[in-house]
């Protein structure tokens, strides 16, 4: 005979900290990531006793290509803020197979001295598909961890590639992972990625000291002219920082994006990169961009959550799914254009709705 699980409760999530508190995040995760409507139903229901609880953390972004390190330079910064106090929640995205549709979600096993310290708690995701290097319920589980007590929250993507931009449209603090020989100029300082990042960081410097050198000089040239012609966040800071001294300009202080370098492996820079995040925090919470940040990210999340929830109402509409096998059949036949059938759809669906 099964055993039946008791439900979830915020009460579970807002207890004092131990085993029972953990099995109570990772259920209200499991939860989240569920597609049962009942189950959706009773997620929302969680997350909306929970938000009163939430939004006092740092939220902070980690991303960069594959074999860069991430896993090693975030075990090594939550060992290093445990130190300092904080309890740190890593939130780690594994890229789902497109074939198989499976995930590794083998992250603990890289932070394997964070992963087992009471004081961190780490959740593997997988990415399903999603888009952006995050998993879809990301920026609900983010929610959970707040809630029960983690200060800070560690977002950790796939890997980077011209699309995976996303964490930095959830996090307070996007931080860009570089390797001191990534290849030529031009790959290190792509736009899209680069021109998003407040902090990039040239991890195992140690392995070349010039090419780190070398690289961080680079980036911080590309920095500085995104700053001119990119992300008007960051030119705003270019101004300030030109400004006169003494003049309103100069008086409001502003965050430019920097360059450091560091070895996750040795442990060397971590203190300063946790300096570097806690001027940014600071700089940020004064002038009041980091809610403005906040604010512009929970309306940005809604209507991405209204886009996913008309796509998955359009695919389950009665009309649809009676046209759909015939006109993929024509589409991938070449008998019909895509165009034309995604329109022949649409209509369809909003000639029953009316």
């Amino acid at each position: 005979m099964a055993v039946v699980q008791p439900p979830v409760t915020a009460q579970g999530l807002l207890a004092a900290q131990g085993p029972l508190q953990r099995r109570a995040i990772a259920k209200a995760i499991t939860l989240l990531e569920s597609t049962r409507a009942d189950h959706r139903l009773r997620a929302d229901d969680l997350l909306t006793a929970l938000l009163p609880h939430t939004g006092r953390s740092f939220r902070l972004g980690i991303s960069g290509v594959p074999g860069v390190g991430k896993s090693t330079f975030i075990e090594t910064l939550g060992l290093f803020l445990i130190e300092q106090g904080h309890r740190v929640a890593v939130l780690t995205i594994d890229p789902s197979s497109t074939v198989s549709g499976g995930s590794i979600l083998g992250d603990k096993t890289r932070m394997e001295r964070l992963s087992v310290h009471e004081q961190a708690y780490i959740r593997p995701s997988p990415s399903s598909g999603t888009l952006g290097g995050v998993a879809e319920k990301t920026r609900e589980a983010m929610l959970v961890c707040e809630a029960a007590g983690y200060d800070v929250v560690i977002v950790e993507t796939v890997g980077v590639g011209q699309s995976e931009t996303a964490v930095a449209g959830m996090t307070d603090m996007f931080v860009l992972m570089q390797l001191p020989n990534a290849g030529d100029d031009l790959q290190a300082i792509k736009k899209g990625v680069m021109e998003i990042a407040d902090l990039v960081v040239i991890n195992k410097a140690d392995l070349d000291r010039d090419a780190a050198t070398r690289a961080q000089a680079q980036i911080t040239s590309a920095l500085r002219l995104f700053g001119h012609h990119g992300n008007p966040a960051h030119a705003e800071a270019m101004k300030a920082a030109h400004a006169v001294p003494g003049s309103p300009e100069a008086e409001i202080r502003f965050w430019q994006p920097q360059v450091m370098q560091l070895s996750a492996l040795l442990g060397t820079g971590v203190d300063a990169f946790w300096a570097a995040v806690t001027r940014f925090r600071q700089l940020q919470s004064a002038n009041g961009k980091l809610e403005t940040r906040r604010e512009k990210q929970a309306l940005s999340w809604m209507w991405e959550r209204i886009d996913a929830g008309l796509k998955q109402a359009f695919r389950q509409h009665p009309q649809v799914r009676e046209l759909l096998p015939d006109t993929l059949a024509q589409v991938a036949a070449g008998q019909l254009p895509a165009s034309t059938a995604a329109r022949n759809l649409l209509a369809a669906q909003a000639t029953r709705a009316s």
